[in-house]
């Protein structure tokens, strides 16, 4: 798994989402070189309060995706509730109100499908817990772009169906397949 080129990180999850970040963001360090976009399923029409409850438990800047706001590095970035978010290939994001995909507004495809044109070989990808295969596909994408593509292990996902549809879509490598502290030490680990 060649990781030593990543310039941005693409996270999706679902049910069971919240407590795998919790596992997974504060452990990252003030100062991490990465920027890190997340879609985590939530209804539309409600106010999202992902960027207040993990401002507290990391030391990164956390917020909410603005359409046209340049990405920038060492920032934690979650999709608006209600709206694809989208990478553009100039870096910046882009807010959409299509249709939903796999019922879901914002999709975890959406995001990973983007990113994978915008980043290319330099992306990670990571598909955590979901009860929906929205995800899948767009994680193979950003295989299929050259970009390194992970997957929560099932077996330790609250909800399996997101994790499983990406992992019969993909048929990964045993590498590809992680723990929760397993991605937290890979994205320690990435340079920049």
């Amino acid at each position: 798994m060649k990781t030593d080129q990543i310039n941005a990180v693409v996270i999706g999850a679902s049910a069971g989402g919240i407590e795998a970040l919790q596992q997974i963001l504060p452990r990252l360090p003030k100062g991490y070189h990465l920027p890190i976009v997340i879609v985590l399923h939530i209804p539309s029409g409600q106010r999202s309060y992902l960027s207040e409850l993990f401002l507290t438990k990391t030391d990164m800047l956390v917020k909410e995706a603005d359409e046209k706001e340049v990405i920038k590095s060492g920032t934690i970035y979650f999709a608006p509730p209600g709206y694809h978010l989208l990478i553009e290939r100039d870096f910046t994001f882009s807010l959409s109100t299509e249709e939903s995909v796999h019922y879901s507004r914002p999709s975890i495809d959406v995001l990973f499908e983007s990113a994978a044109e915008a980043f290319g070989t330099h992306l990670l990808g990571i598909l955590l817990t979901g009860a929906s295969p929205d995800g899948a596909a767009g994680l193979k994408r950003i295989q299929d772009r050259g970009g390194v593509a992970l997957i929560q292990n099932p077996d330790t996902a609250l909800a399996r169906v997101m994790p499983e549809a990406a992992r019969s879509l993909l048929l990964p490598l045993s590498e590809q397949v992680l723990s929760l502290e397993e991605i937290v030490l890979l994205l320690l680990r990435l340079k920049r």
